[in-house]
Order: structure tokens, then sequence, then C-alpha cells
């Protein structure tokens, strides 16, 4: 097993590393910024190192200050989390380059999967479902592209290459509006991620959103832990998940799913990773692949009681899996709520000081979170305060148990969305399950 692990990230993420680390008996070393000195995993950590203050781009994602945090500290490894660096094919080479172990894929992985055009291009290959589109990057002949998007039919979206987390998207329900948007997306791509490539895909128009957990080795083994529903969205960010997909059949499931083994195996993959597809019509669409540990992995862990980030440790100590196909069990249901500081109405970051902190308890009930009575959400960082995760016997005991404890969860101080979360759990259409993307926007009037 790896002798000392670096985490670096923030937050509940970097707290759930730490954890996981003490567990199997790895020191642990917690970089910061100089806002966040104050944070649990910091507090608990072996030990620690400010890399810079609090802008992330001068300590998060200061690629020569953590490596250089490593190297003063005798890690063994890097754990990157989720967010900042952890799909920066980049940072991962120059980890690896630095000899240290990067918690997660190689990096010409990173960055086969981090440019959808070729991720899709490759999931093609490896016969897993993708959305009809343009089977590559778009070029600058516009007379080509208008009659693309003539035979997949309006409307169509256009995706940058580089893109991810809902960004670098625009839907074109018309060709007097194609080749403006094909350009503003091309602009905005350059501008967000360094890379102008765009493509088109048709546009789904009632899709769910399904992905399928992963793990595989460095010994050729790999396996799927089910999916994911992670439909209950506002602007392509995820607010609720759970585990079963309602209405998604064994069937599917064990199809899918061997499907996303299978790609694992052609393309050499190694580590924790998710597919995520939308779902329509019975249909699956692969759409991309995240290379890192998911905020919502708890889901899984809690339906299958596999501890995904000990096996994350694992893996990157050359350890071969543990489990087989054939060993992995789903029991009961999970769902996780994101409580976020920020107005529930406006959804305007709400920072400042947590005067009480109260999280709520009971069976089945699991909470993520680095915050406590007295901490200072800081203005800098994403607004993620905690996960709060129920699992019951079925999905109606589960939305039973989230019920009570989203009565009992108190956070004085700030504002957070718990009232939103309270409202999505009295609506009829979320309590039968199978709402797609565009349900949450719509009935806020956002849509």
């Amino acid at each position: 097993m790896l002798d000392k692990v670096l985490i670096a990230n923030r937050g509940e993420i970097a707290l759930r590393v730490l954890r996981a680390c003490a567990e199997v008996g790895i020191k642990t070393v917690a970089v910061h910024s100089s806002a966040d000195s104050n944070l649990k995993h910091v507090l608990l950590a072996d030990e620690t190192v400010c890399i810079g203050p609090p802008p992330s781009q001068n300590s998060y994602l200061n690629m020569p200050a953590i490596i250089a945090a490593a190297e003063v500290t005798d890690s063994v490894a890097i754990h990157p989390g989720y967010g900042f660096l952890s799909e920066n094919a980049d940072f991962a080479e120059r980890v690896e380059e630095s000899g240290f172990v990067f918690i997660g894929p190689k990096s010409e992985t990173i960055k086969l999967m981090g440019d959808k055009v070729s991720a899709i291009q490759t999931m093609k290959k490896a016969g897993v479902p993708c959305v009809t589109g343009s089977d590559g990057p778009l070029t600058d002949d516009m007379q080509r592209n208008g009659e693309l998007a003539k035979n997949l039919r309006y409307p169509v979206i256009i995706k940058a290459a580089g893109g991810g987390g809902g960004r670098g998207m625009r839907i074109v329900h018309s060709e007097a509006s194609l080749f403006n948007a094909i350009s503003i997306t091309k602009t905005e791509a350059l501008s967000a991620f360094g890379n102008e490539e765009v493509y088109m895909e048709k546009f789904l128009e009632h899709p769910r959103h399904v992905e399928f957990q992963i793990l595989a080795d460095n010994h050729g083994n790999a396996i799927h832990l089910g999916e994911r529903d992670c439909s209950m969205q506002r602007r392509h960010q995820k607010v609720v998940e759970e585990s079963p997909a309602p209405g998604i059949t064994l069937e599917q499931r064990n199809a899918i799913g061997e499907m996303c083994v299978q790609a694992c195996l052609e393309i050499g993959y190694c580590g924790a990773g998710t597919f995520e597809f939308l779902y329509q019509g019975g249909e699956f669409f692969f759409i991309e692949m995240n290379t890192r540990i998911q905020v919502e992995h708890p889901v899984t862990e809690m339906v299958t009681g596999i501890d995904i980030v000990k096996a994350q440790l694992k893996i990157a100590a050359n350890e071969p899996l543990d489990l087989k196909q054939k060993d992995v069990r789903w029991s009961g249901h999970a769902v996780e709520c994101r409580i976020n500081a920020e107005d529930p109405k406006t959804f305007l970051p709400s920072p400042g000081t947590v005067n009480l902190w109260h999280a709520p308890g009971g069976p089945g009930i699991r909470v993520d979170s680095h915050v406590y009575s007295g901490y200072l959400v800081p203005p800098h960082y994403d607004s993620l305060i905690a996960k709060i995760i129920a699992h019951g016997e079925n999905r109606g005991c589960t939305i039973a148990r989230m019920n009570n404890a989203l009565n009992e969860i108190v956070v004085d101080g700030i504002k957070t969305n718990i009232s939103l979360h309270q409202e999505i759990f009295q609506h009829s259409a979320f309590k039968i399950g199978g709402t797609d993307i565009n349900y949450l926007e719509k009935r806020l009037g956002l849509k």
C-alpha cells in the first residue's frame, strides 16, 4: 500500500480521501490555500502545506506548488479528488514525470477521454452506443455543416470537444442560427478550454442522465458497480442523484455495464471512472467519460457496500481488484442531496460563517461534509458544503428517510438550498421516478 498520499483538493472530497487513507494506514498531506487553513481535513492531516493565496489559479490549480509540496513532504502519491486538476492530463503527466503516483488513470487516457470527439470515436469502436452526430470535429465548410444538420434533423447541439460539466454547448433549432452558433461556440471553446474544436450531435429533447460506475486495475481486470440516475439538474449541474436508476432493468444494467467494462479493457483504463449516458426511449447514448471520482459516488457505495476511494488507493498501489463481477451485489436504494451554500431562489452563492451546524442522523443516513459550527465558508470556491445520502430497503423507504434528514439538518448563519430539496422530495413526479433532465428547470420556471 502507498506510504503517504498528498490530497490535492479541498472540502468534503478531501476529507473523504483522508478518511479512506486513515482506514488503511496511509499517512496524509493536506495542501491548502491561505483561506482554507481551518478546513477539517487540514486540521486532521499528518502534515499540511500552504500552497498559495485564495484564488484557485494560485493554489489548487498551481501545478508546480502542488508537486513541490509532494517533494518536500516525501509523498508517494497524489489524489486529485474531483474538479480542479483531477481531469487535467498535463497535471497527471507532470505528476508521473516527477516520480509520483497519480491516483487515477494514465495521462494519455485522460487526454483521450477528455477530448469528447476522440472519446466518442473510441467508444464507437468499442461498441458503446453513441448519439448520432458529426463523427468528428466540424470543419469550416458551412455548406457541409448545414447538410449534416439537415440530415440529423433539427434541433441539433453544438459541443466543444474539450468541454465538460455542462459548459461549451449550444442548442440549434434552425438553419438560420446554425452558422452563428458554430462560430460562437468555437470562440467560447477556445477561450474556456484552449481548444476551438467543436462537433455536432442530434439533440435529444427529453432524455434522462444515467451513468455507470466502473473500477479497473493494472492487471487486466475491470468491473462495473451499476448505474446512477442524475437527471435532477439545474443548468447542467446535478442536484439529486440516486442508485439504482428508476425503471432501468437488470438486463439493461448488465448489458450496458458489460459494454463499459469491455471499453475499459480495450483502452487500458486503470482506476475509478464513470461512463455518462443520455437515456431516452429505452435506449442509452454515450456522451462522455469522467476519469475521476464523482461527487455522487456515495450512492453507489451505499447500494454495493464497496468503498470506491479505498479501491482507488489499492489500484494506485498496483494491487489487483479483489472483486469479480459476479461478486458485486446491489442492495436497496440510495439517494443523495447536494447541499450548497446558496440562495434557494436566486442560486447566488452565500459565503459566511456557519453559526450552528447540526447533521441529521438515523437509520440509513450518511453525511459527507467538512462543515462544523463556526466554520467560515469562503467565497472563492464551489458552494457545495455537504452531501446527505439516504439508504433504505426500497425507494419509498429511502425517500422517507431523506425527508426526515432534510427536516433535521440545521445550518444557521448562511443561506442553503435545503428548502429546494425539501420541495423536490414532495413532487409527485419525483416520487414516481424517471424525470428527465429538463424537469427541474421547468418546475422552477427557468425553461
